[in-house]
Formats: structure tokens, sequence, C-alpha cells
């Protein structure tokens, strides 16, 4: 068998990380992005990527790349695409198997992030990307979009306690359009999976809106009961 093996070409394997974060005072979904330092494209932006090493799954490659970007493990991870393009990579033949997280930018570790020169930049401002790059971002951000309609994944991207409508904008800016605001508090609030708090944000407005926290624990609850997410607004 091994001889069978060896008359076929080898190939590199990769990882790339798409990182979405959200700014919540800016309103702005982001990516998390790096400088690239070897040829080639050397000093280009690039996605957070690495190959996969003999000992490892291509999944505990991406966390590995995601842990030592962020300092961050258990992070909300999906396994998206895999790009084999003959050219996609100019220093060899690369196949790289594209992954999409999703963290609370707070949260990140920030000497990690200035020691590997990560950089959050908005969606919609993109700097041009090396390779292929952007055809990853591009399928990751339409993957998000048609999975917040159907799972609460959004969360991942919110703090612990947010307003309604801190949580439209969150909406809006994955879309990347508005949303009627009377359908979309109507369609969340009869899920029934936000829990109300005793407590107001301030800093927007002087009569203040009320906090609410997801309870993860209730939408189990539910889905274990046949219940569906159903959050598709326009």
């Amino acid at each position: 068998m091994t001889r069978i093996y060896s008359k076929h070409p080898k190939h590199f394997v990769a990882v790339d990380c798409i990182i979405f974060g959200y700014d919540i005072i800016e309103k702005e979904l982001k990516l998390l992005l790096i400088k690239r330092n070897f040829e080639p494209a050397k000093g280009k932006w690039s996605l957070a990527g690495g190959f996969i090493a003999e000992n490892e799954s291509m999944t505990q490659a991406a966390c590995r790349v995601l842990y030592q970007l962020t300092g961050l493990k258990n992070l909300y991870m999906e396994q998206s695409y895999a790009y084999g393009g003959v050219d996609r990579d100019p220093g060899a033949r690369v196949i790289s198997v594209s992954y999409f997280a999703l963290i609370k930018i707070q949260s990140i570790d920030k000497d990690r992030q200035e020691i590997n020169g990560a950089h959050w930049r908005s969606i919609a401002k993109l700097p041009d990307l090396i390779f292929d790059h952007k055809r990853m971002v591009d399928r990751a951000l339409a993957e998000l979009q048609n999975n917040i309609k159907v799972r609460p994944v959004g969360f991942e991207l919110l703090p612990e306690k947010f307003t309604l409508v801190q949580l439209q904008d969150l909406y809006e800016a994955i879309y990347q359009r508005g949303i009627d605001k009377r359908n979309f508090r109507k369609k969340i609030l009869s899920m029934n999976l936000l829990e109300k708090l005793d407590e107001k944000e301030k800093m927007t407005s002087k009569k203040g809106a009320w906090y609410y926290r997801f309870i993860h624990q209730k939408y189990i609850d539910f889905k274990e009961k046949g219940f569906y997410f159903n959050l598709d607004v326009n």
C-alpha cells in the first residue's frame, strides 16, 4: 500500500481562519486580519492560517491558529469550504480548508493581537487580501447570514447583556442592510429565549433601554421539543 501512495504527488494542506467580531460601539461587523510576514505576498493583508501538523486534525489545526492569535479557546467555529485551485498559492500547491469563527472583540488577548500584528477591519471596507482569501471571506459571510436566520449564533458576537436595539444593530451589520424594527422585535421576543434584566443602558438615551440576555439552556430545551429558531426578517 505504501508503494501505491508513493507514486502519487504530495501536496501541502493548510487551514485558513475567517475570524468575525462585532464592534458594538461602531455597529460594524469586523474581520481579524494579519500582515503576512513571509514570501510570497509578504507584507500583504491575509487571513490567519497555517499548515496542518502530522499529529493534528484539520479542526485541531484551526483551533491552534485561533488560540495563537486570540488567546481564546472553545470558540464558535464552523468548517466552511475547501479551496484547491492549482495556482491559488504561488509558493506551492497548497490545499486550504477554511473555517469561520465568531468571537467577542472585547474578549481577545490584546498582547497576542499586538504581537501577531492582527487588526480588526470593517467587513464593509476590507483591504485587498492575498490569493483567494476574499473568496473565502465572501463565502463565510454568506454562510453566517444564512445561519443567523435559523440558529441563535449571533449571540456569540454580543456581550452577555445587550439591548434589543443593539441586537438589531448586530443583525443589520451582518446582513449589511436595514431591517424592520417592529417585525424584528416581535419575532425575537415571541421565541421566549431572552431574559429581560432589571437594568437599563443609558449611554445612548436619557430614557434608557432595557438590557436582555440570551438563555442558551432554554434554547437547548426548546430545540429538544422540536422548537425551530426563525429570525428571517426583512
